[in-house]
């Protein structure tokens, strides 16, 4: 089986998530059964964090648990990596020790390097660029709520981050629009991205102007982790962007609100959004789960079993 790695939204094709969505709505089930299924019985996960983590440790180390296999929890801080072991040394390392990996980190490119020196798949659990399992998750949840997200607009409000360049990729395969607003100075970077055409975004100044009749309504926190310092600015440059009652309603009125979470009530969101009928995250949290055993399998067993 080629290898492959999932490091960017855009590493597979539509045709692949559409498998990967079918995977997990059989997985998905069959947890809700109460059944005991392990495709991954004797394989072994190992998980990197050099940043803080609740919803990727628990669903990746839950989800493989949950496929029969295991999972081992390394910091970077109790490893020789914060000595200064060599990235390219410790993938060719602990690719030869384990099945599959599981990174979350910083810098984008010490993700690549590792993929570039591992004999096992490696998966992007965030970088400051990307965050390609938590769109997965969002997709599949609004597929469950509304269908086909072909064709639909998705409104992003705030920082242009990780989850923002990831949609923006996601918007391409899946053929769906981006509506972007962002303070002045925080604006996407299109090329960076990797975007091959700038048909399916949108950029508004105006956050109202962005949510009008969309479909989706989404945000993230103003201060992503390695960006504390800028926390007390960046309080003042986004006070505009707060996601309330009052923007909701210019949405469709069955829209949905997603949030990846931790959330700051009161920042990002209003608690009267985030608490109230249209808010999915808490379905978008679980589909973590769900939507990240299907990609281990995948990976790991290639195109297998029912869909």
């Amino acid at each position: 089986m080629q290898l492959k790695h999932y490091l960017q939204f855009n590493d597979f094709s539509r045709e692949e998530y559409e498998y990967l969505f079918a995977r997990t709505r059989y997985i998905k089930q069959v947890f809700k059964q109460y059944q005991q299924y392990w495709p991954l019985i004797d394989r072994t996960l190992v998980m990197i964090f050099d940043k803080n983590s609740t919803r990727t440790r628990l669903s990746f180390e839950a989800g493989m648990n949950q496929l029969g296999g295991s999972s081992i929890y390394l910091s970077t801080r109790d490893t020789q990596l914060d000595r200064g072991e060599p990235v390219e040394d410790a993938a060719r390392v602990i690719s030869r020790m384990a099945d599959i990996v599981m990174i979350r980190t910083y810098a984008h490119d010490i993700l690549q390097r590792f993929a570039d020196h591992s004999n096992v798949p490696v998966i992007n659990g965030l970088t400051d660029e990307y965050h390609p399992c938590q769109i997965m998750a969002d997709i599949f949840t609004f597929i469950e709520h509304r269908g086909n997200i072909k064709g639909k607009i998705i409104a992003w409000i705030g920082d242009a981050n990780n989850i923002c360049n990831t949609w923006l990729q996601a918007a391409e395969i899946f053929d769906f629009k981006v509506h972007v607003s962002t303070p002045p100075g925080y604006d996407i970077e299109p090329a960076q991205i990797g975007l091959k055409t700038a048909g399916h975004f949108e950029e508004f100044a105006n956050p109202h102007d962005a949510v009008r009749n969309v479909d989706l309504v989404t945000t993230d926190v103003w201060t992503s982790m390695g960006f504390e310092a800028e926390a007390e600015k960046r309080k003042t440059d986004f006070a505009e962007f707060r996601v309330d009652a009052e923007m909701m309603a210019l949405a469709k009125e069955n829209a949905l609100f997603m949030h990846c979470l931790p959330a700051h009530r009161g920042e990002e969101v209003a608690a009267e959004v985030i608490d109230g009928p249209q808010s999915v995250v808490w379905d978008e949290a679980e589909n973590r789960l769900h939507t990240q055993k299907a990609l281990l399998e995948y990976l790991l067993l290639g195109k297998t079993g029912k869909v």
